[in-house]
């Protein structure tokens, strides 16, 4: 599942440079320059794509504009090894993959340490099994503003 990205490979007049067009712009308005996996630490789409470009090896530099990538690659490296891991890049989904059970997605969740608020209708968690699902302080932030509702209402 997700969205797999358009990739055509455009020639560059430069020798161990190869450009890629995609379907969709990964920074807007801006450049965004990575000449290491380390300097690609923002959460930016254009970041994710040069830590996956690197990692793939024989990069050494991704430059990003748009919806154009430029990457000045390592000699002996084909720009075509590089398209699977642009056009996956919106592809969180695969086939084959299985999804996680229910309690292995609890598993992963944040234990919350402040105690259960009450409920709204007067009960606990222990009365209503379904909000022991909600985190306690978000819980306690929504009942404290229903109580502030109904004291203004009267």
């Amino acid at each position: 599942m997700g969205q797999p990205v358009a990739v055509t490979t455009k020639p560059s007049p430069t020798p161990g440079r190869a450009r890629f067009e995609l379907n969709r712009s990964l920074t807007g308005m801006g450049h965004e320059r990575f000449a290491s996996r380390d300097e690609a630490r923002a959460g930016t789409p254009a970041a994710e794509l040069a830590r996956r470009l690197f990692d793939a090896g024989g990069v050494r530099a991704v430059h990003v504009f748009g919806s154009m990538v430029t990457v000045d690659l390592a000699s002996g490296t084909s720009p075509d090894r590089l398209v699977p891991v642009i056009e996956h890049l919106y592809q969180y989904w695969k086939p084959g993959m299985q999804p996680p059970s229910e309690a292995e997605l609890m598993a992963q969740a944040p234990k919350s340490e402040a105690p259960a608020a009450p409920a709204a209708g007067g009960g606990d968690a222990s009365a209503n099994p379904d909000l022991a699902k909600i985190p306690a302080a978000l819980l306690a932030r929504s009942q404290a503003a229903l109580a502030k509702a109904r004291a203004k209402k009267g």
